[in-house]
């Protein structure tokens, strides 16, 4: 195993304060427990939107934190939920007196973690769960769906709702749309390996890739040769597009995500490809996002996500945001 580390047991600390180094405009990095909070936390009269999992899906969801975004993130050791104290504490330096919500990606240990959390917190809280993945019904992590990259979407819309001063009933309302409208799929074509394991996490053959992989290298639907961009593309685009189902007319927000080892050459490339299929069905991507936002280590592969637009979600999407991985309009 080659990876840029010291110690497999502190690489999460370690990188927390590369990311406190290099962000400290935009963030303050907390670590016992462990929680990253924007660096003009609590902000008074805001709800605070407040997410968290298991690291090595960076950027997720540290590098979301700042203006327009997220509020405050739990990182968990690698691929295993933070703790409800992590949730608790990050809940009381956030707290600017309108409540917050927990974000939580549907994994059975981030939802029963969370969910203790917002029973422990003094402020009001409320929390969603997003499980956009369509590959599978249930999972070695989960009970239903898995929560995947729909849950960068949700981060911007929600969080942009809350800097413009929505309340915890209406952000809490509006993650619940986000969610209902939108769905993922994703593929690997190399395994990942976590750091205190030392070996991939599942075997594929050189000309082999798995479909509907989830981000903990979970198995998918099926494993099968691997193909051309445009097949690939296709494997994850028809049961997305039939599951919610998306038809002629909706407006979408399209994004191309990179699970770590992809190059952005060959993301385009399958950006562009889904973007013509959908083009061919009459569906009008108005809104895009190209590049690795929630990945799985080093894997190899790309996921697709498909949002329904409203004209709400439209002019939250746009609105500007400043954290460390998304940056526009400041």
């Amino acid at each position: 195993m080659k990876k840029i580390i010291n110690d497999p047991d502190t690489v999460v600390q370690d990188a927390l304060r590369g990311m406190q180094a290099a962000h400290s405009d935009l963030l303050t990095v907390h670590y016992d427990p462990a929680v990253v909070v924007r660096a003009d936390t609590p902000v008074r009269g805001k709800v605070a939107i407040i997410s968290g999992g298991g690291s090595g899906h960076e950027p997720l969801h540290g590098g979301f934190v700042g203006r327009g975004m997220l509020d405050a993130a739990c990182p968990g050791p690698v691929f295993t939920s933070p703790t409800s104290d992590q949730v608790v504490d990050a809940v009381s330096r956030t707290d600017g007196g309108a409540g917050a919500l927990l974000i939580v990606k549907n994994y059975t240990g981030d939802v029963l973690n969370f969910e203790m959390a917002a029973e422990l917190a003094e402020s009001e809280v409320r929390s969603v769960v997003i499980d956009d993945d369509v590959a599978v019904k249930d999972s070695l992590f989960t009970a239903g769906r898995r929560g995947v990259g729909g849950t960068v979407l949700l981060e911007k819309i929600v969080g942009a709702a809350a800097e413009r001063g929505a309340d915890l009933a209406a952000c809490e309302a509006l993650a619940l749309r986000v969610i209902a409208s939108v769905r993922s799929m994703g593929l690997a074509l190399t395994a990942c390996t976590v750091p205190h394991v030392g070996s991939p996490s599942f075997e594929l053959a050189d000309d082999e890739m798995e479909i509907g992989i989830g981000i903990h290298g979970e198995p998918g639907r099926q494993k099968v040769k691997a193909g051309t961009a445009a097949e690939m593309v296709s494997a994850l685009l028809d049961p997305i597009l039939e599951d919610l189902p998306f038809a002629s007319g909706d407006r979408v927000l399209l994004f191309t995500n990179g699970m770590g080892g992809t190059p952005l050459l060959e993301l385009y490339l399958a950006h562009g490809i889904a973007e013509q299929l959908l083009a061919d069905r009459g569906i009008t991507v108005e809104r895009r996002l190209v590049g690795p936002y929630i990945t799985s280590l080093e894997m190899q592969g790309m996921s697709l996500t498909l949002l329904r637009l409203d004209e709400e979600m439209v002019g939250l999407w746009d609105a500007p945001v400043h954290t460390p991985a998304l940056r526009w309009g400041v």
